[in-house]
């Protein structure tokens, strides 16, 4: 009949583990930890590892002027707005906001560009004679049209 062979394993210590995955860390890792050394450095020398310091230090009053800044009717309103912007946003087609946006930087550029600014003749003559400039008027027309009637129903209700 077979006899059991006795197996005593020493017991594991994960410290021992942990070491010597310490130990070859730095030779595997070389590039990533002098990274990482030249990142704290420029942490150091701007200043910001003391300021992260010091709001470790007083967590709880940084914690506490941050929920009672965060509950003034200043701050509702404004992460509010920042939601409807963000909503705003998200309901415009990019390549119409791209017109916009690259549109409208090319208008201040070429209104800087004219030595004095045009008469009022000559903004009415663009507007009857100038086909893209009415439509754009036509554009802000109906914008303003559609806030207007929007204004009205919301002092109505």
């Amino acid at each position: 009949m077979a006899q059991r062979i006795p197996l005593t394993l020493p017991p594991r210590d994960p410290r021992a583990v942990l070491q010597s995955r310490l130990q070859e860390a730095p030779a595997k890792h070389a590039e990533a930890l002098l990274a990482a050394y030249e990142v704290l450095q420029g942490l150091h020398n701007n200043g910001i590892l003391e300021l992260l310091r010091g709001v470790l230090g007083s967590s709880e009053d940084v914690l506490e002027i941050a929920v009672e800044t965060a509950k003034s009717p200043q701050s509702l309103r404004s992460i509010r707005n920042l939601i409807l912007v963000v909503n705003m946003l998200g309901e415009i087609d990019p390549d119409q906001l791209r017109t916009l946006t690259t549109t409208a930087a090319d208008a201040v550029k070429s209104v800087a560009d004219q030595p004095e600014s045009p008469g009022l003749w000559k903004l009415m003559m663009q507007f009857l004679w100038n086909k893209d400039a009415k439509r754009g008027l036509s554009a802000l027309n109906r914008m303003l049209a559609i806030f207007g009637k929007n204004l009205g129903q919301q002092t109505t209700t």
